[in-house]
């Protein structure tokens, strides 16, 4: 993990996932297979992929009721006093329809309509994400979504993760697929025989995914193409070493892609953090994806100053920022780009991933810049109303006309004064 005693992060800017021209084309073939054979593309896909024959892809009501067996009864409750946090933060975010009248009778709002059908991605395969599941799923629930449908890779049995099964279940969801990667997507975005297309899909994904969704963009919409974690630690000398290295190392084990970065003040801390990364890799069970992480996408900069060092974290415009320093409150307001804010020594970025409320679905690759964590927002729709009485027809149709025909629409000033012959 190289020391920088400059501000030049160019060697740490990523475009977007583009994937490889090879990725592409199979993502294409994937598409146009479950456009045409439905669900018997997905279960052949399936057994391809996940090397998983199925029957159904379906989950059953016994599969949930499994799941509940298999679960330990304190990991139950912590998903649901997780849920409920996080259901009470997006509440907050609810926006109500308005309507404005003026004195000559017009009327002007905005009504607010909830997306009829959302589709969620869950990863899965090899791992469990429950944490996925509250955190797509609440916002569409708060926003008023009736119909939501879950789709994750199975796992080698032919199962989902109990975790994620009993989540998506503590949330009401019915509609729940064990189906996984571009093929998953196809069936979100165009429907087979046993599923039905919906308005939108959110969720992060594999290389596949995230191109597969660029592909239907248009057919249906998508919250963003989510890249590797980022994360970085804004700190000055008062912040502990070993708790700023185990925080790096949180998003270093994601992927070997994912990147994590210390910008300090202190060349102490900066020094002694770059040791602590190296003995905590040791014993870390992810090591090598870790490692790879940390070698190629790590860094540790250090600046003359607070200011500099919070020009550097707007320019890397991270996916997740931690603030540890001695009055972290007193630079909220000089933080122009970042997806999520955790200030404080306690305020750890898994503090927000799991259990705080505010949406882990951020945005990744410095597009924190003109991007939002996903919300309630993300599962609405705005209306507008324009109600026009005769009075303001009178007082404004010949500012209309006369507007329309600078741009060269006779067509629509003929609309507006017909009404001004009445």
């Amino acid at each position: 993990m190289n020391i920088i005693k400059n501000s030049n992060t160019a060697s740490l800017k990523r475009t977007i996932e583009q994937g490889t021209n090879e990725q592409r084309l199979a993502v294409l073939d994937i598409i146009t297979e479950v456009r045409k054979n439905g669900d018997a593309a997905l279960k052949s896909f399936t057994e391809k992929f996940d090397r998983v024959s199925l029957d159904s892809v379906k989950v059953t009501r016994e599969e949930i009721t499994q799941a509940y067996d298999e679960l330990d009864p304190e990991l139950l409750s912590i998903i649901r006093e997780a849920a409920a946090n996080i259901k009470d933060y997006h509440e907050r975010q609810k926006r109500e329809s308005w309507i404005k009248t003026e004195e000559n009778g017009t009327i002007l709002g905005q009504k607010i309509t909830p997306l009829d059908s959302v589709g969620v991605y869950v990863p899965g395969g090899l791992a469990a994400y429950p944490s996925s599941v509250l955190m797509n799923v609440t916002p569409a629930l708060v926003a008023g979504v009736k119909r939501i449908v879950m789709m994750s890779p199975p796992q080698e049995d032919g199962t989902l993760p109990a975790g994620v099964l009993v989540a998506a279940n503590e949330l009401g969801v019915e509609e729940i697929y064990k189906v996984g990667g571009a093929q998953a997507i196809a069936a979100l975005a165009f429907g087979t025989e046993s599923i039905s297309k919906v308005d939108k899909i959110v969720g992060p994904g594999n290389i596949y995914v995230a191109l597969a969704k660029r592909e239907v963009f248009g057919h249906v919409s998508i919250d963003m193409i989510a890249g590797p974690s980022e994360i970085v630690v804004l700190a000055d000398e008062t912040a502990i070493a070993a708790e700023v290295a185990a925080d790096l190392l949180s998003q270093a084990e994601h992927d070997e892609r994912a990147s994590s970065v210390l910008v300090t003040t202190s060349e102490k801390l900066a020094n002694e953090v770059k040791e602590e990364v190296e003995k905590q890799l040791e014993t870390l069970p992810r090591q090598k994806i870790a490692r790879a992480s940390i070698e190629n996408y790590g860094a540790i900069y250090v600046t003359d100053t607070l200011e500099n060092a919070v020009n550097l974290v707007n320019e890397l415009a991270p996916e997740h920022l931690e603030v540890i320093t001695e009055n972290p409150m007193d630079l909220l307001g000089q933080i122009q780009h970042a997806g999520a804010i955790f200030l404080g020594r306690y305020s750890s970025e898994p503090v927000g991933d799991y259990f705080a409320g505010p949406n882990h679905v951020l945005p990744t690759n410095g597009t924190a810049r003109f991007s939002s964590p996903l919300n309630v927002d993300d599962f609405i729709k705005k209306s507008s109303i324009i109600s026009y009485s005769k009075k303001a027809m009178q007082k404004n149709g010949r500012k209309i006309a006369a507007f329309a025909r600078l741009e060269g629409l006779e067509a629509h000033a003929r609309a507006v004064e017909y009404r001004l012959e009445d």
